[in-house]
């Protein structure tokens, strides 16, 4: 697939870095991606100092908690915010009819699914570290002005907490992707993500326990949290081994995607 020039001349090959480009000037250009990053920065910073005034003090006088994980519990509902805007990457040019214009444009389909998910990853990445530090640093000086013990980024296994955190936001929004890939309808596939990031979790535990036990070790969200423990509890994997399981499930899912999304009709 070739391009025609600035001013009409020869046709020029369409490469992988005019692909990026394009999906960068698609992402940027959607509105929904100002207001779900927006929404994620709300989230991340109210939830830390909702976070750090009530179940701080609570945890605090039962005896003891780990403040770094009392200002990274934002993570739970700004995930949401993540995999939405991941979704919305794909399914909007379901939603207008542009996937045709893309396609045609860029007929080899894995790499514009590359693409999108280069870029959407790489925005995904930064957007999560900004929330992790934020979170932190808010939920950290709420509770140094309420008399709480606080965390510091140079503690053991704080500044990795903090890392982990935005690190597990991004493959989060990177699962949204291939979610909107294999479903192609917004809805559908904001209802499977809620599903899979809120509410397998919260179900977990009531699940016989020769279930729940490995759901909740191996399965991709209690594997990913790991990384954002400063002290892992004992019986579950190592922080970025769980972090690595993350990894696998999400590169699997978007293999399947690929596939997909090869084989069907736009």
């Amino acid at each position: 697939r070739v391009r025609r020039g600035r001013c009409g001349g020869a046709m020029t090959p369409v490469r992988f870095h005019h692909v990026l480009r394009s999906e960068w000037t698609k992402l940027r250009s959607l509105r929904s991606t100002v207001c779900t990053l927006l929404a994620a920065g709300v989230l991340a910073i109210g939830l830390s100092v909702l976070f750090a005034n009530g179940a701080g003090r609570r945890l605090d006088a039962q005896g003891g908690f780990d403040p770094t994980a009392v200002s990274l519990q934002s993570f739970i509902l700004v995930q949401l915010a993540i995999s939405v805007l991941g979704v919305l990457v794909v399914t909007s040019e379901y939603g207008t009819g542009m996937i045709r214009t893309s396609l045609t444009a860029v007929p080899r389909r894995g790499r514009l699914l590359a693409a999108k998910a280069l870029v959407f990853g790489a925005v995904a990445l930064v957007c999560g570290q900004v929330v992790a530090f934020t979170s932190f640093l808010v939920g950290q000086a709420i509770l140094n002005r309420t008399g709480l013990r606080d965390a510091a980024l140079g503690e053991p296994g704080v500044l990795r907490a903090v890392i982990g955190c935005g690190l597990y936001l991004a493959m989060i929004g990177l699962l949204g992707v291939a979610v909107g890939v294999l479903t192609r309808t917004t809805a559908g596939a904001i209802m499977i993500m809620v599903a899979a990031t809120l509410l397998v979790p919260l179900f977990t535990p009531a699940l016989p326990e020769s279930w729940a036990k490995p759901v909740g070790t191996f399965g991709p969200f209690g594997a990913g949290t790991q990384v954002m423990s400063v002290v892992p509890e004992p019986g579950l994997l190592t922080p970025w081994t769980g972090f690595g399981v993350l990894c696998l499930w999400v590169l699997g899912v978007l293999g399947v995607a690929a596939l997909v999304f090869e084989c069907r009709d736009a």
